[in-house]
């Protein structure tokens, strides 16, 4: 199967097909025109070699709101303390987190969800947290979300384990006083995030891709109350590398008109990432 057919069968599998080619051989738009789209916004499906894309801003008004198109930035806390993770080889991270009791959440989990994927990856994904499905098979994204991740790596060129790390920002479970799945409180991402910034010290990814909110604000160090409408659509810095945020895939699971904007996104990561000179 070629590249380009075996890109047309994912992007149909996620919604946004079909795959139109041009009279140049090259591809078109890979997904739909939305209502809320003009046909000028039509988001091109660029693999990641080759063809590179402008970067795609798909929702100018509100990022004007942010006072043009400079990104944001939030310079990363990391501590230096010799036995915090700043200090850890891969190994003794994966150590500190299974054992790791700094917040709350310790006391509910059935396993620690460190990450997973290529260590040495040049594309790192960051969610929020784990959910029922992760705690117990210790791994992010595992469910139906996981299952739409990985066919979304795929029409991008990449697949779990291979130059793509995925982690999340709390490394075990919330859950409410009901047990259901919560986003982490400000003090469980604090307690957290030293882990996350060593694995990104780590493995030093070129880019990275925030999906969803609660991954976006706490790596922005943005107010609790912004939306991700807000940031997407361009490029933002952490940790001196390029930032892109989009929607989680569980929302796409409830919100299946919104995978086109999804798609934008990844296009403007994908060109971030050409540009990089990768």
């Amino acid at each position: 199967m070629s590249e380009m057919t075996r890109r047309s069968v994912f992007l149909d599998e996620i919604g946004l097909g079909p795959l139109w080619l041009r009279r140049d051989g090259g591809l078109a738009s890979a997904e739909p025109i939305e209502a809320d789209m003009a046909p000028a916004e039509a988001i091109p499906a660029a693999a990641l070699h080759g063809q590179q894309l402008e970067p795609v801003m798909q929702n100018r008004a509100e990022i004007s709101a942010w006072g043009g198109d400079e990104p944001i930035s939030a310079p990363p806390a990391v501590v230096h303390a010799a036995n915090s993770p700043a200090a850890m080889d891969w190994t003794q991270l994966q150590t500190a987190v299974a054992g790791c009791t700094a917040c709350g959440l310790c006391h509910g989990r059935k396993n620690t969800v460190f990450g997973v994927g290529d260590s040495k990856a040049k594309w790192l994904f960051i969610g929020e947290g784990p959910g029922r499905n992760e705690d117990i098979q210790g791994e992010p994204f595992v469910g139906p979300a996981g299952k739409l991740l990985d066919n979304i790596l795929l029409a991008m060129g990449l697949k779990r384990g291979d130059n793509a790390y995925i982690a999340n920002v709390v490394k075990c479970r919330p859950t409410d006083g009901t047990g259901r799945d919560r986003p982490p409180a400000a003090d469980e991402v604090a307690a957290c995030m030293p882990y996350l910034q060593r694995q990104i010290e780590l493995i030093q990814p070129t880019i990275l891709v925030a999906l969803g909110k609660t991954a976006a604000l706490s790596l922005l160090g943005l107010d609790p109350a912004t939306p991700v409408s807000k940031l997407r659509g361009t490029v933002h810095r952490y940790a001196d590398r390029p930032l892109v945020v989009t929607y989680h895939p569980a929302y796409l699971l409830r919100q299946l008109g919104d995978k086109g904007k999804v798609w934008s996104d990844l296009c403007l990561a994908m060109s971030t990432y050409a540009n990089a000179g990768e």
